[in-house]
């Protein structure tokens, strides 16, 4: 409360305080000196800075100035009570204070340690205290004051101009809010004397007046002062300080006295108490003012009674404010609790966290322990193969040596018939050991590698690490077991997205501090309907195939785990192709054994048999208009090609139309055919060649086949009624090679 009792200019508890028509109060003598004499011109100097304020321009607009001119009367003072006259006033480096500015300097400094308590002590020591007699609901020293209701004088002050009025002799700028009011000569005395805050400052200064004043911090209420010694003291201190034996027992120890006076406010023309209150001018009067006529046919009443009624409005309205400051005090200490309840959870979670990455540690710690071991096992057994064919080779090499210096021997015998005894034995033996030495020595190699042909597999274990992260857990109540959370949205990677021919890839990033078991991707049907669900597991990156061209498609994944799944991920577009890209398909042919031969990037296909064998192209169609073109490579043979779509589970060993599953025209070299389930009609003159052009049109929109012969119709529309998934084929045998060109516009046909 004490900085709503320290006046905004010297910052000292108010001395002789009066009341601006903003309602924001000065001491007098800080509003004598602040006053400037009014000159035309002088306002925007006053706003900007003058006045002896601390201004300033907000963003460099100009601050709302009220221009008013306070009147002096000659008679009654705007507030009643004690008037003052001009030449009552001295310099106010003499009389700006009262009597009261030495107690509100002691109370300041008595106070200056309980100036910064913290706003949660200040929280705590709100309180509501009720007077029924008076309907007054009072505070305590440490709650806020409200606003003093101005007099309806003081109001009509506010209701002026920006240009000064007539008669104009002084002005002052408010320094909190920088309205401007004017005065005539008589300057701010004619301001009222703010009463209330005169009242609450004297009762401030003679609490903080009773302090002890041998508390070294915090002084407490004195409860006693000795007279003799003149000195304060609370209970702790008077046991400490002044003990009642010794000399000290003969001194007088009373209770202090409050420095408040009880004032009653005075008429200042008639000299007699405000009795009456006039609810029309809003101002209290005297017996006298109200039997002078001043107040003709004006609604009058006690002003006990009006001060009571206003009185318990504001009672009222602080009983309200008092709830929410009840309710914010708990809140306050709700938030305490909880930092400290923060505070101990961390600590322990940190010891949790601390212990698992020990147990980390002591996990990589044993294993490598394992790793080392085997390492040296590995060791032991290289070296013992090793020291094995190291002695094997050794008695082979002794064996060998033996039997050489034998025969070095055997060749200096002189007798022809003793050596002829032995002669054939020892060229046979060398024989066979130069044969065995140049298979068990010379070609022989170490049994094992010197090198260590292993490395350690840690890219996995190093992926765990930098994945190791916190995970959201539910909130459990204590003693529940604590579960994981269902996940947060996964994260789309619009970089790492893309979309070719009919297909689209789409990845995204695992939520941060959530535990995944898996993902569920979904995909609309590339015109705005319903999603539907494409894949669901633990990768993070998806491709889907077989989907329209031209088609914009919204993608959009969520997680999952065990506690439930979580929110969908932002939404992600991907374009499909407008035409398509394909290339004939080895595996959806027949494969390996279909006898198909397939060059040039599998655009080419060729086949060695005479039976007709279908090849299919690489993606299936369902909606859309579609165009591709054959090339004829080759065309030696008298065998007729045939042209056109089929389903997946077309027969692959038959002419292309010869089963329900495949619409064809089959041709040669001078007519064609449409044939499907082996129906063939309508035969179309004009055949092919080497270098021809058949292009074939598959109009799903329309659900119709077409086809075209060097860039002409080869009659008209093949087909109808073709719905499902059609694959581009073709069907060939020997004589025939073909070439497939894709991504091609569609023709303008005449008919439909």
């Amino acid at each position: 409360m004490e900085d709503e009792l320290r006046c905004p200019t010297c910052k000292q508890l108010f001395a002789n305080p009066v009341l601006l028509p903003c309602f924001h109060a000065l001491c007098l003598g800080c509003a004598l000196d602040i006053q400037t004499p009014y000159t035309p011109g002088a306002i925007l100097a006053s706003v900007t800075g003058g006045g002896g304020g601390s201004s300033s321009l907000n963003g460099g607009t100009l601050h709302s100035v009220a221009a008013t001119v306070h009147p002096h009367p000659s008679g009654l003072a705007a507030g009643g009570g004690h008037h003052s006259h001009p030449h009552n006033h001295t310099h106010p480096s003499t009389t700006r204070h009262s009597s009261n500015s030495s107690a509100a300097s002691t109370a300041s400094s008595a106070t200056g340690t309980e100036s910064v308590t913290s706003d949660q002590d200040q929280s705590d020591k709100v309180s509501i205290l009720s007077e029924a007699d008076s309907g007054v609901v009072c505070c305590s020293n440490t709650s806020r004051p409200v606003s003093y209701a101005g007099t309806g004088h003081i109001t009509n002050l506010l209701q002026g101009a920006a240009s000064a009025p007539p008669g104009a002799a002084f002005s002052l700028t408010c320094p909190l809010c920088r309205k401007i009011v004017f005065f005539d000569e008589g300057g701010v005395r004619n301001l009222p004397p703010y009463r209330a805050m005169e009242s609450i400052v004297d009762r401030f200064c003679a609490r903080e007046a009773l302090r002890c004043q041998m508390c070294e911090t915090d002084p407490k209420v004195a409860s006693l002062v000795c007279e003799q010694c003149e000195i304060r003291y609370c209970d702790a201190c008077r046991e400490l300080c002044h003990p009642a034996r010794g000399p000290l027992a003969k001194h007088n120890l009373v209770k202090p006295k409050g420095a408040a006076q009880q004032r009653e406010s005075v008429c200042g023309e008639h000299e007699e108490v405000l009795s009456m209150y006039c609810l029309t001018c809003k101002i209290p009067a005297c017996a006298e003012c109200i039997n002078d006529q001043r107040h003709p046919q004006h609604e009058v009443q006690p002003i006990t009674t009006t001060c009571k009624a206003q009185k318990t409005e504001l009672s009222h309205n602080l009983q309200q404010l008092s709830e929410k400051a009840r309710s914010t005090t708990e809140f306050i200490q709700r938030l305490k609790g909880m930092s400290d309840k923060v505070t101990e959870s961390c600590i322990e979670f940190e010891r949790l966290v601390t212990a698992q990455c020990e147990a980390l540690i002591q996990a990589i710690h044993d294993r490598r322990e394992y790793l080392l071991e085997a390492i040296r096992m590995d060791k032991e057994t290289k070296i013992r193969i090793l020291k094995d064919q190291q002695s094997n080779c050794t008695g082979k090499l002794q064996q060998t040596t033996g039997l050489i210096q034998f025969c070095i021997e055997a060749l200096k015998e002189t007798d022809s018939a003793a050596f002829l005894q032995v002669g054939s034995m020892l060229i046979n033996r060398v024989a066979n050991t130069d044969m065995t030495w140049h298979q068990e020595v010379t070609n022989a190699a170490p049994r094992v590698s010197p090198i260590v042909d292993l490395t350690l597999d840690d890219a996995a274990v190093l992926r765990s690490i930098d994945n190791l992260n916190f995970i959201q857990m539910k909130p459990a109540k204590d003693g529940d077991e604590r579960l994981p959370a269902a996940p947060q949205p996964p994260a789309i990677i619009p970089e790492d997205c893309s979309a070719e021919n009919n297909s689209v890839t789409v990845a995204w990033q695992a939520p941060n501090h959530s535990f995944v078991e898996g993902y569920v991707l979904e995909l609309d049907d590339g015109s705005g309907g319903e999603f539907r669900e494409v894949y669901c597991g633990k990768e993070t990156i998806c491709t889907v195939d077989g989907l329209h061209f031209n088609s914009m498609y919204n993608a959009r994944v969520k997680a999952f785990n065990s506690a439930g799944e979580g929110e969908y991920s932002e939404l992600i577009g991907l374009q499909t192709a407008e035409v398509a890209w394909f290339t004939f398909d080895p595996v959806l042919s027949g494969g390996p054994g279909s006898g198909l031969i397939f060059s040039n990037n599998n655009a080419t296909v060729s086949v060695e048999g005479w039976e007709h064998r279908v090849a299919l192209g690489s993606v299936g169609f369902s909606r859309g208009i579609h165009y591709w073109e054959f090339t004829i490579d080759n065309y030696t043979a008298d065998t007729d090609p045939a042209f056109g779509v089929a389903r997946i589970d077309v027969n692959r060993n038959k002419m292309l139309g010869k089963d329900e599953k495949s619409f064809a025209m089959y041709i040669d070299r001078q007519r064609s055919w449409f044939q499907h389930n082996s129906v063939h009609e309508r035969r179309v003159e004009g055949g092919i060649s080497t270098g021809s052009t058949i292009g074939v049109l598959l109009n799903l929109e329309r659900h119709t086949l077409s086809f075209l012969v060097n860039g002409m119709p080869q009659g008209s529309i093949a087909f109808r009624d073709l719905y499902g998934v059609f694959y581009p084929a073709v069907s060939i045998n020997r004589g025939v090679t073909l070439t497939l060109h894709t991504a091609l516009d569609a023709p303008q046909m005449d008919y439909f």
